[in-house]
């Protein structure tokens, strides 16, 4: 294979994981362009967790100052009864340093507006309404030096590398296994929805019912979000005009603060539904000059809120890596080296988590599993 730095990187994705990575590369010197399906550059859901680990990976980003304001920080998760009583607290690790908080919850929005401006200010060449169609590097060992990109609105360029980043239903995966396994639906989905936030509502607040578990996530000084999970076999269509009161339905377990919130949930465009795909795609995750990262290799269930913190992570380590002058096949081997084990372990323990639920399991033990995840992410990326 052919020594040399990267120099060029196209990015297909402008999610998470994608942004993520644009502006850490930028902040590296390499040029970076960036191509996103979406006309109107929008985002769905309510929203987001960002634990321990997340927080150290935006500091080393260098990303923390910018987002902190935009959410709300808090240290602990606290883990309920159905009806409210308390039965763990567990602390949370400053792993950025004492003088950041150790999670914060911020909405997707919010979130977004933060990570697209910084790519932007930073140099990265945006496009929207824009995809791969082709992708040629030769015989795909990565000795050609190149991936030359024939993009969805008939434009064509030479990159260096070209990053995976485009989710679930990758169309990049798709061009580069076509033999790679589907999403695959668990029995689950879950529901969202915002509220004011109250004062009690300063940690992350978990509620375990007898089908599923629901939780209060602090968003903003005066903004959260509950959600639910819930069994949904088959994988039913919901009727848009229905989400409230289906909501409510599988609400009615929870007493409390989660049962007197319940009773709000009037209207259906407030709800955001979704059912739980996931994808753990083997190894390796690249082939010659082309690499994923994020939900297009291993997609998970928000049981433990690591899906997109597996993300950043990803976006930290290929950071780190890309500048570094060897050949591009051993600095992606590296890169599977430090993701690989970290994410699976991730989809795993998170599909366990769900799978506990959907059994009606009262023997497991759910506190030792989070602890056992807040442990394996505080260790090194």
């Amino acid at each position: 294979m052919t020594a040399g730095p990267v120099r060029k990187v196209l990015i297909v994705g402008g999610g998470i994981g994608g942004l993520c990575l644009a502006s850490a590369l930028r902040d590296r010197g390499l040029e970076v362009d960036l191509v996103e399906l979406q006309r109107e550059w929008t985002v769905y859901g309510v929203g987001i967790i960002q634990q321990c680990n997340v927080i150290r990976a935006m500091a080393d980003l260098g990303l923390m100052d910018r987002y902190l304001g935009a959410g709300f920080p808090f240290e602990g998760v606290g883990m309920y009864a159905a009806d409210g009583r308390p039965l763990a607290r567990i602390p949370g690790q400053r792993l950025a340093g004492p003088q950041y908080p150790a999670n914060l919850g911020i909405s997707r929005l919010a979130l977004h507006t933060v990570l697209s401006a910084a790519a932007l200010e930073k140099g990265t060449a945006v496009r929207l309404g824009t995809t791969v169609e082709r992708l040629d590097q030769g015989d795909a060992s990565g000795t050609s030096g190149g991936v030359d990109v024939t993009f969805s609105d008939g434009t064509t360029g030479r990159y260096d590398l070209v990053v995976g980043a485009d989710g679930l239903y990758s169309k990049v995966r798709g061009l580069l296994f076509p033999e790679a396994p589907t999403p695959r639906f668990t029995g689950q989905a879950v529901w969202r929805h915002n509220f004011p936030r109250p004062a009690e509502i300063d940690h992350l607040a978990t509620f375990a019912g007898p089908d599923g578990y629901a939780g209060l996530c602090p968003l903003s000084h005066d903004l959260m979000y509950l959600f639910l999970t819930s069994e949904e076999p088959g994988n039913p269509r919901m009727p848009a005009d229905q989400l409230h009161t289906l909501m409510r339905d599988r609400l009615k377990p929870f007493g409390g603060l989660v049962g007197a919130l319940r009773e709000r949930i009037t209207d259906p465009a407030q709800v955001v539904y979704k059912p739980m795909e996931v994808l753990m795609m083997p190894a390796p995750w690249y082939r010659g000059r082309v690499v994923l990262l994020g939900d297009a290799v291993h997609a998970t269930t928000p049981h433990l809120g690591q899906g997109a913190g597996m993300a950043i992570e990803d976006a930290v380590v290929l950071a780190e890596l890309l500048p570094q002058d060897a050949a591009i096949g051993d600095l992606l081997d590296r890169y599977m080296e430090r993701r690989f084990e970290r994410c699976r372990f991730i989809v795993d323990s998170s599909i366990l988590a769900g799978e506990w639920e959907m059994a009606r399991r009262q023997d497991v033990d759910r506190v030792g599993l989070v602890k056992t995840m807040l442990e394996v992410t505080a260790r090194p990326v």
